[in-house]
């Protein structure tokens, strides 16, 4: 169904789930719940935790993103792994974290779907809070402190959970690091190895400033070319730019790759006070634009954006074709010892 869909329509992903989690005002203790009342660290600001402990809540926020059309929801673990739960001593969850946040989310989507609307669950699976390309210190460029085998293994825990819990794809997102990404992809494949089974798998990069590279420096089509053996899904952006913003790195993006393209922009770029303004409106024109010129197959909304943005956003798409996938010459699929040959 996700395939057959895909080919009819531009596929609408949902909104922040952060966004909406702040606008319940949780505090300390709603954080911990029962469970983790004596908890020795502080667990405010841990959202992947409320899964555990505010089921009800995530329940809802997912329900709220469905009515208003997402095709999509994503998991509530964006930091499910032990590496991110390490900073809350919260590493044993990690496996749990990823299990109830895929189970409660396919819940939620299969009491909203019809045969004409299907909705999927994609497991997401964040980009950690450690990078394998940059040193943390800058008196020793050398040095690191995260290993790829520590990343993979905590991706492969992750994902593990994720497809236990009913997760119809994995999504490897907001990567800011190219070598963190290639440690989830490695994951993916070693537990696709393991149940002898694959599942979809999109893949969404960060464009850290209108430099137009990610973080450990890459080009979109050059962070394309090393990531396509997955042979995704989806490729795509998501976070840190608005629409506005993100739209030559789309463009590029859309050219280079012999895959579906997905976006998932900020609602603009954030405020003096860290918010977030661009209305739903403004952002729907935007991406209305890429997809009057083809360039897009799944759109969604990142930090800032609600139910009233999803809901205008797929409104708006329905008048316009998903992006056809382009046949590229044989030098530009190459990959492995010629990843960046493109003519």
């Amino acid at each position: 169904p996700l395939n057959r869909l895909a080919t009819e329509r531009i596929l609408i992903i949902d909104g922040a789930m952060g966004t909406l989690i702040q606008t319940y005002n949780l505090e300390e203790a709603d954080y911990r719940g029962d469970r983790f009342k004596a908890h020795h660290k502080d667990l405010k600001g841990n959202n992947d935790l409320l899964s555990l402990t505010q089921p009800h809540i995530i329940q809802e926020i997912h329900g709220k993103f469905l009515d208003a059309g997402a095709d999509i929801i994503e998991t509530n673990t964006f930091s499910s792994t032990t590496i991110a739960q390490a900073d809350y001593d919260l590493e044993d969850l990690a496996y749990e974290l990823n299990l109830e946040g895929a189970r409660i989310a396919k819940e939620v989507a299969n009491k909203f779907s019809t045969p004409d609307k299907p909705r999927f669950v994609a497991g997401a699976l964040g980009p950690t809070n450690r990078t394998a390309s940059i040193s943390p210190d800058v008196n020793d460029p050398g040095f690191r402190n995260v290993t790829f085998k520590e990343l993979r293994d905590a991706y492969y825990d992750a994902a593990r959970g994720l497809i236990d819990g009913g997760a119809d794809i994995l999504l490897i997102e907001t990567i800011f690091d190219t070598l963190n990404a290639k440690a989830a992809v490695y994951a993916v494949l070693d537990l696709f190895d393991d149940r002898n089974q694959t599942w979809p798998t999109m893949i969404s990069g960060t464009i850290t400033d209108l430099s137009g590279r990610t973080l450990s420096g890459q080009t979109p089509e050059a962070f394309w070319h090393s990531v396509r053996h997955l042979q995704p899904f989806t490729v795509g952006l998501n976070c840190a730019l608005g629409a506005k913003q993100m739209r030559p790195f789309i463009s590029a993006l859309s050219k280079a790759a012999d895959t579906r393209i997905s976006v998932y922009p900020n609602a603009g770029l954030p405020n003096e006070m860290g918010g977030y303004d661009e209305t739903p409106e403004d952002m729907a024109a935007d991406i209305s634009e890429w997809a009057d010129a083809g360039m897009v197959n799944l759109v969604g909304g990142c930090c800032g954006t609600t139910p009233p943005h999803i809901a205008a956003i797929a409104d708006a798409m329905k008048k316009y074709s998903p992006r056809e996938i382009p046949d590229l010459p044989v030098k530009m699929r190459l990959s492995g010892l010629e990843p960046l040959i493109v003519g």
